[in-house]
């Protein structure tokens, strides 16, 4: 459970730093995070919006317990990385521009994956023995 454990904070650790980065940004409508948006088609007004959910998506991943949130957590993770990916290949742009997002998309599946590896070894420790004297 250890190694487990090691690569899961790895994972987590840099979905944390690579999206927390640009969510910053995003969240005070830096100039070039706007920029980015607007130039994909969206209105600037978006950009605080998706800088704010993301820091919560990832506040959600790193704080210990809360199982159901951090599902949705991951889950709008992958939602906007996916979803800025498709609006790249919608814009015809080049594979330079959409394949970067692979990585994220990877980091975070990786931490899902050992999330749940973690989750299981924990439930598999905590099974309730069977008592002889039938209590």
């Amino acid at each position: 459970m250890k190694k487990t454990k090691i690569i899961y904070w790895i994972f987590t650790g840099l979905v944390a730093a690579l999206l927390g980065f640009g969510s910053i940004f995003d969240a005070i409508s830096a100039q070039e995070a706007v920029d980015y948006v607007t130039r994909l088609g969206y209105p600037a007004y978006l950009v605080p919006f998706l800088g704010v959910a993301k820091l919560l998506g990832i506040f959600a991943i790193l704080i210990p317990g809360y199982p159901r949130l951090k599902e949705w957590a991951y889950a709008g993770l992958i939602f906007d990385l996916v979803g800025a990916m498709y609006s790249h290949f919608s814009r015809g742009d080049a594979p330079a521009n959409w394949l970067p997002i692979l990585l994220p998309i990877l980091l975070v599946a990786g931490s899902y994956g050992y999330y749940h590896k973690l989750q299981k070894a924990r439930d598999s420790e905590n099974l309730p023995q069977m008592s002889l004297s039938g209590n």
